[in-house]
């Protein structure tokens, strides 16, 4: 028996973001294992079909406030002239729960084009009379390609760095009124 993939659209109408339900964050090789970070202030929006997003560097999270200083510093996302990583979608592709969703992210003023991936829940009601449906999303990038250059050289000279990022989202958004 064969499967037919039917492509869907995303929900229509403006659903906003519930930032009390989701995250945004990313992992990045480090030395023997993952850093892992996250922003506690974003935002997030979809507009018949159009998702767009922003983190605040300055509200970036990890373990050490030494390391989230480092991180909004020149080397890093330089958060002083470049305080916001931004995304717009292109263009969507939902196949079932899977989606696809091309666009632009911005991160230390170079923009570059990037094809999140992940799922997607079909609306559903919640205990507050609005409906909602959730999207978990992640792409991979090269953060040389943004001015990220950083590193520190591991004694058998490798770079203790990935120049490979994962950048993660789980999002709730709920229909606006």
């Amino acid at each position: 028996m064969s499967t037919i993939q039917q492509t869907q659209a995303l929900p229509t109408g403006t659903w906003s973001l519930d930032p009390v339900h989701s995250d945004i964050g990313f992992e990045i090789d480090y030395m023997a294992g993952t850093f892992r970070g996250s922003f506690s202030t974003f935002g997030a929006e979809l507009v018949d079909g159009e998702l767009t997003g922003w983190a605040d560097v300055g509200s970036v999270q990890v373990k050490d406030p030494d390391l989230e200083t480092h991180l909004q510093s020149a080397e890093f996302f330089d958060a002083e002239r470049h305080p916001r990583l931004t995304f717009a979608s292109r263009e969507v592709e939902r196949t079932g729960d899977e989606v696809a969703i091309a666009g632009e992210i911005a991160i230390k003023g170079h923009t570059e084009p990037i094809e999140l991936r992940g799922t997607i829940s079909d609306p559903i009601a919640d205990p507050y009379g609005k409906e909602r449906f959730g999207l978990k999303l992640s792409t991979t990038v090269d953060r040389t390609a943004f001015g990220i250059e950083w590193n520190a050289p591991l004694p058998s000279g490798e770079p203790a760095l990935s120049n490979d990022v994962t950048i993660v989202a789980d999002l709730q958004l709920v229909e606006a009124a």
